[in-house]
Order: C-alpha cells, then structure tokens, then sequence
C-alpha cells in the first residue's frame, strides 16, 4: 500500500481588487489617509484602475471600477453592493493603530469603529472608504 506524499509549498498573496466608484475619490482614502504606494494607474475603455500597495510589502491592491469589464447589468449589481456597504474590502495592520486612526479620521472618512480590543484578541478600528466598503485596522 503506497503512503499519501505530502508536498510542501508557498502560497501567498499576490493580488486583491476593491471595487470603486470612482478612482479618483479611493486615492484620497487609500494613498492619502492610508498612505499607501500607487503602482499603476490605467485608463482603457472609458473605465480606470489604479493598484497601490504598501512599500514594505508585495501585494498589488487594484482599485477598479465596477462596470468596467462587464455588462451593464453585472456592473449596476456589483455598485450596488459597493454602495449598500455590503463589501468587505480588506484588514490592514498598522504598528501604530491609534496614529493611524486619527489619520485616517482627519481624511474625513466614515467612522464606524474607534480602535478597541475585540473578545478574539484584536485590537482593531474600522472606516468606510468613500464607496461604502468596510475597512478595518488592525494593532500589528
């Protein structure tokens, strides 16, 4: 009887995509209050996108508008989504979560939670971006 071979191998990640309403407004929300690198910006087809990224770490965030690449009725279901809050866009972590949230707060973002100490051992804050997506910071 032949034993099951176990492989070991590196998965990491390389890209995530926020949806945005418009690029132009997430940059003051990602580069300016966040302080994130921008890495790319392209226009094609009447639609942007724009990743960034921390220096420090090798992960593209592209920032893409919905209705860019898909029909006109996928495009108005994902802004709707965008628009409701229904989306979680993504946890940061930050050495300094206090600093970082009155950064971000004085970019005049939606506030939904003040820094505090969650029941699973986080200490963490959370903002709205100006598409309504949730974004949270974590103590790293």
């Amino acid at each position: 009887m032949g034993g099951l071979t176990v492989v070991a191998m590196a998965v990491t990640v390389s890209a995530m995509f926020i949806p945005v309403h418009d690029p132009d407004v997430a940059l003051g929300f990602y580069r300016d209050a966040l302080g994130l690198d921008v890495r790319n910006d392209v226009a094609a087809d009447g639609f942007r996108w724009v990743t960034v990224g921390a220096s420090d770490q090798n992960v593209d965030i592209v920032l893409f508008q919905p209705h860019g690449g898909r029909s006109q009725t996928e495009g108005d279901a994902l802004l709707s989504l965008v628009t409701q809050g229904a989306l979680q866009a993504a946890i940061f972590r930050s050495d300094d979560l206090d600093a970082t949230f009155e950064r971000v707060r004085a970019s005049g973002a939606e506030v939904l939670q003040e820094p505090v100490s969650q029941p699973w051992g986080a200490r963490d804050c959370a903002f709205r971006d100006p598409s309504g997506n949730l974004v949270r910071i974590a103590q790293a």
